[in-house]
């Protein structure tokens, strides 16, 4: 039987699918189309159905918009009516495939025929569609929608169309009919309409048919003889709902059209309606200033809520009043203490004592709040009124302190008013109760917000706000409070051309700092290094820590030995690869090394493989990048030895033959593979495998190579020598020109050796010349060349499995001009001739050497993202430098009797400098370095700057201040 080919397959496989669709519809009852057409083009239904299921299935398809005209282009149906064709595809399935998806792919019962293949295709959801939830269009919803490419013209759903001539009468414009095939039409120009007849009736327009026999001599235009009829395309019929097909339906229809119709009657805007009123952001900031305690609470709600969600929606500058408003009602705290109710101006003078002046600045408002009459109240009985107006001011207090994150909000409350500074004044100088913790902690955060913008006076001591910082750093237990005030200080002017001026500090503050320094937290100790850090970069604050040096109150010392330590805060160990001496590459040998005779002898005494096996490994390495021929490689083995495989030699023994002698290649070198490399002439090659340089010995030891290179020679000697002293026995007879004494083999003959000869010179390397050009010259005698000769041979014992480190070595001992030339002084193994020129590496030591590296390992802290120093240990390092950089300033001001802040007198200066101690440090220059700087604080200071590479460029600047200031 002849097998079946791939087409009579599928033609099977859509015969096997047509009579299962077939049968399908024939229990169903209905009526199945195996052959559908679109568009003049036969529908394949098994390929239709795979397409769709492809896509997801009919329900998926209808849901997608325009899918089924992609569904139609994959049966090339055109574009033009992509619309009814796409429809009529869409039928095509609905008609004949969709009750079997639901039934072959889902594996459910398809709704009864009545439902689907009776109706219209328009639509989805076959899966869900049942008799109960199933309603056909109405009248008004006919027109399709979604992905029904079709419509049907409204009016009902058949179009009478009168053919011409008929006598039905009705009077109307009618589809115009095609012309017949093969005839061109001619419209009627002589009218654009046709006019009715009087009776009524009449017939539609006719197209005008010339006679066939004139078009032959006729020239009609190109759009007219080229004319083709538009193909005719399928319409679709609906069925009409009526009483008298489905009552039940028609009266539902009825009933959905009047419920409808009143729906829009209702739609009438009625009064009061229709207006949203104001956005939430106007109305929280109208419900604020409204002063009803509903709207007032409903206000800061929203205010805390979209302040922490959306800050950046409330600008103060977009909502006039809004800063204002919460700042009043913040300050309305003080009235649960103090009988004062705060009147704001803006005009007026500030005459009486609960006037604020918003726009200068209310002066001695504390003393204000001093003399002020105190609320009487019991801690543990609070009326409803109070606890609610404590939970508003908190409110208060965190939406303002949200909103002046931003900094736009900042910037605009403190060139606007000074209400913010009179707030953080009154709040913060209400006697110490605990219900307003969380009040006094929104206070810092919103003064941490707006210093960076403002400008203390000087001395900034005269600002309240200013004193009370400093006093909850002095006096305070929260740790909260201390950080939020320690950066509060140091952001003071931050984004302002004017210099921070931190002053009037008591020493016993700097004290608590330094003793914070040894806590295990690093939030605290960032802010007080911080603080220290703008400290110090006053000389007369550097002045007034050298006066306490020796007080309990600011011990200088042990400040710095306490920062130096933090300079390895964060530290990690790094181990970085330094080299010493960059590689070198190998120069490969050019040809296959000669065989020495000592070695020769003892190859010919082993038989094949062995002989063959042992050659290779002596005068072949291993190197995977390396290539030679396979031809070449048996020529060499060939010249070899050919001349000692001759039958009548004595102790012959054979050749390998070639294709053995290739396969013993790979099994001895590891790294070694024939290979074929494809081209006009196929390469055979043997990869992995190079010649050495310098042949070696069955037990690996390297012949030393004579590098003896006469005047005229164009290569070396080349002569290979097994030991040192064959080497230089070598030197002596073969270039020398020594002879033995008369029955000895050990001593040479002294005669002529010491008779002046011209010609007579050290040609080592071809560039020595130690005779005639050498530093002091040599007289040119057999005697002194004889002498020199040892000096280019490596000593004994050295390792002899490196060339290279017996020229460098036979280089360095000599005591000739032998030196590093100046252009190779970066190599050790470029060497240079009796001039100091340097002497090519390829012709003294070809072989290659490795990199020579050291790891160090450094103890790095942490960097940002630009590679620069940060952190705590960076922070640390600058304290030093500052102190450093003003000891020699703050000598001069002790000296001078010129420190007037800390609270010191004249009196005070005197008497520091009538101690013995202090007139000595302060009468030389360097004592002060030495007596901060010297001992482990110095020792740390090189540590960090030898092995941390990230710190060590800052630290080695304070090396510097010290050392220029040790030096007076």
């Amino acid at each position: 039987m002849a097998p079946i080919n791939e087409e009579d397959s599928v033609q099977l496989d859509n015969d096997a699918f047509l009579k299962r669709l077939a049968t399908f519809h024939q229990q169903r009852g209905t009526a199945l189309d195996a052959a559908p057409r679109v568009n003049t083009k036969p529908i394949d239904l098994q390929k239709l159905y795979k397409v769709v299921l492809g896509l997801g299935g009919y329900d998926q398809v209808s849901r997608a918009k325009l899918e089924w005209r992609k569904v139609g282009q994959t049966f090339g149906l055109g574009s033009t009516n992509a619309a009814a064709y796409a429809f009529a595809l869409k039928t095509v399935y609905y008609k004949n495939l969709a009750a079997f998806e639901i039934k072959d792919q889902h594996n459910r019962e398809p709704p009864p025929k009545e439902i689907l293949e009776d109706i219209t295709a328009r639509g989805g959801d076959l899966l869900t569609r049942t008799v109960e939830n199933y309603s056909q269009p109405s009248i008004e919803d006919a027109e399709p929608s979604g992905d029904d490419e079709v419509t049907t013209p409204n009016g009902g759903d058949k179009m009478d169309i009168d053919e011409p001539g008929s006598g039905t009468g009705r009077s109307t414009r009618g589809l115009r009919q095609a012309p017949p095939q093969r005839v061109l039409f001619q419209p009627d120009l002589s009218s654009s309409r046709q006019v009715r007849t009087a009776t009524g009736h009449g017939q539609s327009p006719q197209p005008t048919t010339a006679p066939s026999a004139p078009y032959s001599g006729i020239s009609l235009p190109h759009s007219i003889s080229s004319y083709e009829p538009r193909p005719p395309f399928p319409l679709t019929l609906r069925g009409v709902t009526t009483p008298a097909n489905n009552s039940t339906r028609f009266y539902q229809q009825v009933n959905q059209q009047h419920i409808g119709s009143r729906r829009k009657a209702k739609n009438v805007t009625e009064p009061g309606s229709g207006f949203d009123g104001p956005n939430i952001y106007v109305r929280t900031l109208q419900a604020l200033k409204s002063g009803i305690p509903g709207e007032i609470r409903y206000a800061l709600h929203h205010l805390v809520k979209i302040s922490h969600e959306r800050g950046d929606k409330f600008r103060f500058e977009a909502f006039p009043g809004l800063a204002e408003a919460l700042i009043e009602y913040i300050m309305g705290i003080t009235s649960e203490y103090y009988a004062i109710d705060w009147r704001i101006t803006y005009t007026e003078d500030v005459t009486s004592d609960n006037v604020l002046d918003a726009i200068n600045g209310t002066p001695q408002l504390v003393e204000k709040m001093h003399y002020a009459k105190r609320v009487d109240f019991v801690d543990e009985l609070w009326d409803p009124e109070s606890v609610i107006h404590f939970e508003n001011v908190m409110q208060a207090g965190l939406a303002t302190r949200n909103l002046l994150h931003m900094e736009e909000n900042a910037q605009y409350l403190v060139r606007e008013t000074n209400l913010a500074r009179d707030m953080l004044t009154i709040v913060l100088n209400l006697p110490h109760d605990l219900r307003l913790t969380e009040l006094r902690h929104y206070m810092w955060d919103i003064a941490e917000c707006l210093v960076p913008y403002w400008v203390m006076p000087n001395p900034p001591r005269s600002d309240p706000l200013y004193q009370l910082l400093l006093n909850e750093i002095h006096e305070s237990s929260d740790r909260g409070a201390i950080i939020t005030c320690l950066r509060t200080l140091c952001r003071i002017s931050m984004n302002l051309t004017v210099n921070n001026n931190i002053s009037g500090v008591p020493p016993e503050t700097i004290s608590k700092l330094i003793s914070w320094c040894l806590l295990q937290d690093e939030e605290l100790v960032g802010a007080a290094l911080d603080f220290l850090y703008q400290y110090t970069a006053n000389p007369t604050h550097v002045a007034l820590l050298l006066y306490h040096h020796k007080s309990s109150k600011c011990p200088l010392p042990p400040l710095l030995r306490r920062i130096s330590s933090l300079l390895h805060y964060g530290e990690t160990e790094v181990q970085t690869k330094v080299i010493l001496q960059h590689a070198i590459p190998d120069i490969p040998a050019e040809t296959i090394p000669n065989v020495p005779a000592d070695l020769l002898q003892k190859l010919l005494q082993m038989d094949e493989p062995e002989r063959s096996n042992v050659w290779l490994k002596c005068v072949f390495e291993e190197h995977k990048d390396s290539e030679i021929t396979q031809i070449a490689l048996w020529h060499a083995y060939q010249a070899r030895f050919v001349q000692y495989s001759n039958p009548a030699a004595p102790n012959a023994t054979g050749l390998l033959p070639a294709a053995e002698f290739i396969k013993n290649v790979s099994i001895i070198f590891e790294t070694a593979t024939a290979q074929v490399v494809n081209g006009v002439q196929n390469k055979f090659i043997i990869k992995g495998i190079r010649p050495r340089r310098h042949p070696t010995d069955p037990r690996h030891h390297v012949y030393l190579r004579c590098l003896w290179k006469s005047p005229g020679q164009a290569k070396f000697c080349n002569e290979y020598l097994t030991d040192a002293n064959a080497l230089k026995h070598h030197l002596w007879q073969a270039h020398c020109g020594l002879k033995y004494k008369e029955g000895s083999t050990t001593q040479y003959s002294a005669e002529d050796t010491k008779i002046l000869n011209p010609k007579i010179d050290c040609y080592w390397g071809g560039n020595c010349h130690r005779l005639s050009e050498g530093v002091p010259r040599l007289e040119p005698t057999v005697y002194n060349l004889a002498r020199h000769i040892p000096i280019h041979i490596p000593h004994e014992g050295k390792d002899v499995h490196d060339q290279n480190a017996k020229m460098a070595l036979s280089s360095s001992n000599s005591f000739t001009a032998n030196k590093l030339g100046p252009k190779g002084a970066h190599d050790p193994r470029i060497l240079a001739d009796a001039k100091g020129l340097p002497i090519s590496r390829s012709e003294i030591d070809p072989e290659g050497k490795e990199a020579v590296s050291h790891y160090m390992t450094y103890y790095n802290t942490p960097v940002d993202e630009k590679g620069e120093p940060c952190g705590l240990s960076l922070t640390a390092a600058l304290i030093i430098r500052n102190i450093a950089r003003h000891v020699p300033k703050a000598r001069g001001i002790l000296r001078d009797r010129d420190l007037h802040d800390g609270g010191l007198s004249s009196v005070d200066l005197e008497n520091f400098l009538f101690d013995e101690d202090n007139a000595g440090l302060i009468a030389e220059p360097g004592k002060w370095m030495g007596y901060l700087f010297g001992g482990e604080v110095w020792e740390g200071l090189c540590w960090v700057m030898s092995y941390n590479r990230s710190l060590g460029g800052v630290v080695a600047d304070v090396l510097a201040l010290v050392r220029k200031g040790l030096e007076g």
